[in-house]
């Protein structure tokens, strides 16, 4: 009979692709875990994993074990799991990962409070305006937008993401407004290269009445994270398309104007990331619950979609 920590190591070094990985999210060291590993094999008399210096590939016979355990080893870890939730508050290290704009902007102010509702859980944020791996990175929560779902994780919208054309008061002096997307080719661009596929984006805009336009740019300067598009833009240098999360608060403050009101780009939603609720711990339940009733009682989601911030942030 193999041992729950043998086939703990094996799942979780499946899913995050190598023993260092697994090893975070285990709270064991890689060599406890490859030797667990070493183990299980040995017992079954099959090799699972093929190892390399890259990390970690199944074998045809691991494939196959994986789809077999996975399920049974999901069933028990969720019993554990009720059994401590009902055992009592929500506690220890809660690891998440959200963009810099998002989270000391929108995320950041919601903390007092969680931290005040739950003083047993300590958030361990990271700021990265890279997709970054949720289970390799070790991460039990992450907010964003366009995160790849690896087997095991659920996303819950929070909001939409929509991306506008804004600029500085400075810049826009004495040069003629836009009337479409179309006439932003004849103004200076500030233009963000995608953090996944190192290309510059290329958006399409929709008005009001449903009418689709290419936004095409001019370059001036190539930008790869949203809050270095947004600093260069208030500081005038020309005119970019950004999400308007990042926006609105030098819009409000007077720093930056819109420059097409009424038109924007669907970007997709925002959510929170997180695993399967079958294994959700107790803190991370918390926080999923917390933050999704945040956005919407603080009417946080209705201000990302009309550009109006309330009082709160």
């Amino acid at each position: 009979m193999e041992t729950l920590a043998n086939l703990e190591s094996f799942v979780r070094s499946a899913h995050a692709g190598s023993f260092s990985a697994a090893a975070r999210r285990l709270a064991l060291s890689p060599a406890a875990v490859s030797r667990n590993v070493a183990h299980l094999e040995r017992n079954l008399g099959v090799r699972l994993f093929y190892r390399s210096t890259r990390g970690l590939k199944l074998s045809e016979a691991g494939e196959r074990f994986l789809e077999s355990v996975q399920g049974g080893l999901d069933t028990i870890q969720c019993a554990i799991c009720e059994i401590t939730a009902n055992a009592g508050q929500p506690a220890g290290v809660l690891k998440l990962n959200t963009s810099p704009g998002l989270g000391m902007e929108y995320l950041l102010p919601l903390m007092p409070k969680f931290i005040e509702r739950y003083p047993a859980v300590i958030p361990d944020w990271t700021f990265d305006n890279r997709p970054l791996g949720l289970i390799s990175g070790g991460f039990d929560a992450a907010i964003g937008g366009g995160f790849d779902l690896p087997l095991g994780m659920v996303a819950r919208e929070l909001g939409r993401i929509k991306i506008i054309a804004v600029a500085a008061p400075s810049y826009m002096q004495g040069r003629n407004r836009p009337k479409d997307p179309s006439q932003l080719i004849e103004l200076d661009g500030l233009i963000m290269r995608s953090s996944t596929s190192n290309r510059l984006r290329t958006l399409t805009m929709r008005n009001d009445q449903g009418l689709e336009m290419a936004a095409s740019q001019t370059p001036v300067m190539i930008v790869n994270g949203p809050d270095a598009l947004c600093r260069a833009t208030v500081l005038g240098l020309g005119v970019s398309l950004i999400a308007q999360s990042y926006a609105m608060p030098y819009l409000a403050k007077g720093e930056l104007e819109w420059l097409l009101p009424g038109w924007s780009c669907d970007f997709g939603p925002i959510s929170v990331y997180y695993a399967s609720r079958k294994l959700l711990p107790a803190k991370t339940r918390a926080f999923v619950d917390f933050v999704t009733e945040a956005f919407n009682t603080d009417k946080i989601s209705e201000a990302f979609a009309t550009g109006r911030l309330t009082d709160r942030l």
